[in-house]
């Protein structure tokens, strides 16, 4: 569960500005979401954008090739990832679903994004654990996964 984070940044006039993201519930209507992986063969950092769901304060995303998506390999070999959702942005671990032990979690979720997107197939993968969600400039999203300082 992803409680009220308040979080700090610089604000337009250059003083510390506050920002409460109150929980996902507020991010579901957005189409997209950007997922950072690191490359299972490369180690660099990989970014996709694809659909997303929210259900129960997490994030799920389906991998239309299942297996064969190379972020569902990038996931599988390190699955520590980065997710952005407009302004909003956070380190987060992600799973993939088990047809056998998540099969009433596949249902519900499948059902969910078939509701928002009309289609709800796919390999799901789970996005659990924010520990900080902070609101940044887009650009500034890469620098810090490849190590770089502003």
């Amino acid at each position: 569960m992803v409680p009220q984070m308040s979080t700090q940044f610089p604000g337009s006039d250059g003083t510390e500005a506050s920002m409460t993201c109150a929980s996902l519930d507020s991010l579901a209507d957005k189409q997209v979401l950007y997922l950072t992986t690191v490359g299972h063969r490369t180690g660099l950092p990989r970014e996709i954008e694809i659909w997303f769901v929210v259900w129960r304060e997490r994030l799920y995303l389906f991998a239309e090739t299942r297996e064969a998506a190379g972020w569902v390999k990038n996931i599988r070999r390190n699955p520590k990832v980065m997710v952005r959702i407009g302004e909003w942005r956070t380190d987060a671990t992600a799973r993939v679903l088990d047809p056998h032990t998540d099969r009433k979690l596949w249902g519900q979720v499948a059902a969910i994004a078939a509701r928002k997107y009309g289609w709800g197939d796919g390999l799901p993968v789970e996005i659990t654990h924010f520990p900080h969600a902070l609101p940044i400039p887009a650009d500034e999203t890469l620098k810090e996964i490849e190590g770089e300082t502003a």
